[in-house]
């Protein structure tokens, strides 16, 4: 989790939030997610030091991804899925993204499912299954490159 929020961080994210999910193994409780998610905000600081924003997108506490979902109002909503060969279609630059991806072992299908009906497309970043830690790296340097920084 380190390596993806200070990647992501430097890449450009306005905001963090990890997920609970049917195949995530990890549940934090009450004392262990502050101290986690004290630590995660310390690493978006240091990544924002590493590569010179001025801004600290905020980590914020993990969350049902159901709970995620309703909250969502971003223009373009991905959600990374190895069984579709979907690329980036969209022409403009959306004015916010959302970008979802499962934890090892994938999102399930009823996930997948909840995600599209709460308008996320579906997105392959090619035939190879990528880490969970890669695929936001590899995800928003694609999403950079075709639209420019995201502010």
């Amino acid at each position: 989790m380190d390596y993806a929020i200070q990647k992501a961080v430097e890449l450009g994210v306005a905001a963090i939030t990890p997920l609970y999910t049917e195949h995530g193994d990890v549940r934090l409780k009450e004392e262990r997610e502050a101290k986690k998610l004290a630590h995660w905000q310390a690493v978006a600081v240091s990544a924002c030091e590493q590569c010179g924003r001025a801004t600290v997108p905020p980590v914020h506490s993990p969350m049902p991804l159901a709970d995620w979902l309703d909250e969502r109002d971003e223009a373009l909503r991905l959600v990374l899925h190895p069984a579709t060969n979907r690329a980036l279609a969209r022409e403009t630059a959306p004015s916010s993204v959302a970008l979802l991806i499962g934890p090892e072992g994938g999102l399930s299908s009823i996930e997948v499912d909840a995600a599209q009906a709460a308008d996320f497309s579906l997105l392959s970043l090619g035939p190879r299954i990528l880490r969970t830690e890669t695929a936001p790296v590899v995800a928003l340097s694609l999403l950079q490159y075709r639209f420019g920084d995201l502010g």
